[in-house]
């Protein structure tokens, strides 16, 4: 009768020390996930650094960007990008693929945060996603992703050689 005594008591008392662990636990846990408030001058700033949403259309008409690649599998390379009203010409200036000729494509591009775009290639035929960027124009920076191969990305620095009629936000 003793030993059956213990061993409920040991039970209950392991028992409310786990329950009292666990209220711990999400006591501290709840606190140290709630967020902190914001003060009017750190919210100014952050709805700043957050531009509003936009699938506003860029026009690049005029604008010729040479794109070199340091990483990944267009290493080596530099590709002279003209841009038109809807269509893009991708000249291989440097690297292994110079003399290859490859078709104009037509383009949408996007704004997608202070001085960066986002650009996408599509065949003129067939509407097929050929080569799609990223551009930050503040640290000259592209990050492309060419679908057809294992490995199709790329990244390497940008330079303007020609800005066209309409700023890009």
């Amino acid at each position: 009768m003793f030993a059956t005594k213990r061993v409920r008591i040991s039970a209950a008392v392991l028992t409310v020390a786990l329950l009292s662990g666990g209220i711990a636990a999400a006591a501290t846990s709840n606190a140290s996930a709630s967020p902190k408030p914001k003060s009017a001058a750190s919210s100014s700033s952050a709805a700043s650094n957050h531009p509003k949403l936009s699938l506003s259309r860029l026009d690049l008409s005029g604008y010729v960007i040479n794109a070199k690649y340091t990483l990944g599998r267009n290493t080596g390379s530099t590709f002279q990008q003209t841009y038109k009203h809807g269509t893009v010409q991708g000249v291989p200036i440097a690297g292994p693929y110079v003399g290859t000729k490859f078709p104009a494509e037509d383009y949408v591009a996007l704004p997608i945060g202070g001085d960066q775009i986002y650009i996408t290639w599509l065949d003129p035929t067939t509407f097929a996603i050929v080569d799609v960027f990223v551009m930050n124009l503040r640290t000259h920076t592209v990050y492309d992703y060419a679908p057809g191969s294992a490995k199709p990305e790329s990244a390497g620095t940008i330079t303007v050689v020609t800005c066209g009629k309409h700023q890009i936000p």
